[in-house]
């Protein structure tokens, strides 16, 4: 057995949605021929049907490196070399990938069902908003009359103009809801 030292481990905490993960693309530069990617399991490399097919044939076939999933034999390109076991490990990866996917999009289907039952009960969904700064009133009252800039508004309250001009929109939000 041989042990992985920690600057050989790779972990993102993005969603595995798809490859656009900064460990992900250190990992692929840092690849080369005869080395072996182990993952734990298929889901942890991606849930993105097509693109879980496209990185294993990259990494297989143009850097020549193998990949093993620990929680799946079947998935051990080092271990099947000849046609038929290529085979059958692209067949399992592929039925493997799909399920990943369907899975994701079953979670965020349950997701979106759950957060549309809680706001048809009354439930608030989100962050809490953030109380004004101290002084806002007569800060928005002036900056309304046209005494002040949004940059001056920012500069008074001690916030940049762009959370100023946020605040602002918010205020006009809340005031077009009926």
């Amino acid at each position: 057995m041989t042990l992985v030292t920690e600057q050989h481990l790779y972990m993102d905490k993005l969603s595995g949605k798809d490859f656009n993960r900064p460990a992900w693309k250190k990992l692929v530069k840092r690849l080369k021929q005869g080395d072996t990617l182990v993952i734990k399991s298929l889901d942890r490399l991606g849930r993105n049907y097509l693109e879980i097919g496209e990185q294993w044939r990259y990494i297989t076939t143009e850097i020549k490196a193998d990949i093993k999933v620990l929680d799946m034999p079947l998935l051990d390109t080092g271990a099947q070399k000849d046609l038929i076991g290529t085979l059958i490990s692209d067949l399992v990866l592929m039925l493997l990938a799909y399920v990943s996917q369907q899975e994701r999009e079953f979670i965020r289907q349950r997701q979106a069902e759950g957060i549309a039952a809680a706001q048809a009960r009354g439930v608030k969904c989100g962050r809490r908003a953030a109380p004004n700064p101290k002084g806002f009133d007569a800060v928005y009252a002036d900056y309304m009359n046209g005494a002040l800039t949004a940059k001056e508004a920012g500069e008074k309250l001690g916030i940049k103009a762009t959370q100023f001009q946020w605040l602002v929109k918010r205020i006009d939000i809340v005031q077009d809801i009926p």
